[in-house]
């Protein structure tokens, strides 16, 4: 059997049960084609014609790797070569929430259960899948990934077009998706939990990468800049919920609709009037609010604020992380409150 035929199967293994044949076609074919067209990066930078701004950020990756594994992360083999797919060949991913209540629309997955998004190599076929759920009356949203991990069961690769983004992008997205293989919770409950840690960890540890390198003082700002701004997101977007949670909770089913349209308006309004200093945030009032689009947001950016405080508190990212993930495995069905609360009693174990 040949490399590519394990790869193959071992895609098929991953996704078959509780999934649909087609959906277990398409989405083999497409990580089996991100796989085939990967080049490990010792080869890459072996070449003499190599365009110098890759150079400069394959190494830079190289790097962040490094640095991941000296935080205690299962880098393994990932980020350690380079796919040459298309910009086209990116990951697509369907969201859904109920119109009426921040409700996510769930699907079952064979190894890491209930999930509320579902990933597609074919923006067609996420583009169906989203207009089947909006027929049973959901709000959706698709959009694309940059990068996606496997957890672990395949080494994943750098894609080609991720190359254009600038040298924060990259730290923080090599650390946020190692992460991600190296800790992650099952569950779509844990769901916001896994994204916004993982959002902490990428952010967080990208200013701790600039600046332990050295010489990289409009980076570790750029790194400062953006965290700064992925807070005040997260502090706007508790508001939000919160007012939406108030609403469906006290509103008649046949009002709710048109009275949330009002609540998204202020939201609107209060977005434009914060205080951002980079662009990250730019293009969140670009297509009308709804439930789905609210999740999201939410599942990247809940308890920042929490895990920036216990970042203080233990005094570092890797002890930061042990604590986070010592309160999240003692409380599995609600990881974000058992963090919460071992920030209330930092010198107490987290009750079960």
């Amino acid at each position: 059997m040949t490399g590519s035929q394990r790869w193959l199967l071992g895609v098929l293994a991953f996704l078959v049960a509780g999934c649909s044949p087609l959906y277990v076609l398409q989405a083999a074919y497409g990580e089996a084609k991100i796989l085939w067209r990967r080049e490990p990066f010792a080869s890459v930078l072996a070449r003499d014609d190599l365009d110098p701004e890759w150079r400069r950020k394959i190494m830079l990756v190289e790097e962040a790797r490094a640095f991941a594994t000296g935080l205690g992360l299962d880098v393994g083999g990932s980020f350690g070569s380079l796919s040459y797919v298309d910009a086209e060949d990116t990951v697509f991913v369907v969201t859904a929430a109920k119109q009426t209540a921040l409700e996510p629309y769930v699907w079952w997955f064979p190894i890491v259960g209930r999930l509320p998004y579902k990933g597609f190599f074919d923006p067609e076929r996420a583009k169906q899948e989203a207009r089947r759920i909006e027929a049973e009356g959901y709000d959706t949203l698709v959009r694309p990934a940059a990068a996606f991990s496997t957890l672990g069961w395949f080494d994943d690769p750098l894609l080609r077009h991720v190359l254009d983004s600038d040298a924060v992008f990259l730290v923080d997205l090599v650390l946020h998706e190692t992460y991600h293989r190296t800790f992650f919770l099952k569950g779509a409950g844990a769901s916001a939990f896994n994204e916004s840690v993982a959002s902490f960890v990428g952010h967080r540890g990208a200013l701790e990468f600039f600046a332990a390198r050295g010489g990289d003082a409009a980076l570790v700002r750029e790194a400062e800049v953006r965290w700064a701004d992925a807070r005040r997101f997260a502090t706007f977007m508790r508001g939000l919920v919160a007012r939406l949670e108030a609403l469906y909770a006290g509103s008649d089913t046949a009002d709710i609709l048109e009275a949330r349209e009002q609540v998204f308006a202020e939201a609107r309004a209060e977005f434009d009037a914060l205080p951002f200093d980079g662009k990250r945030y730019a293009s969140f009032t670009d297509r009308p609010l709804d439930n789905a689009v609210v999740l999201h947001y939410r599942m990247y950016a809940s308890d920042l604020d929490v895990f920036e405080q216990l970042w203080q508190v233990a005094g570092g990212l890797r002890p930061a992380l042990d604590r986070i993930e010592a309160a999240a495995q003692a409380t599995p069905d609600s990881p974000l409150a058992g963090v919460r609360a071992a920030l209330r009693s930092p010198g107490e174990p987290t009750p079960p």
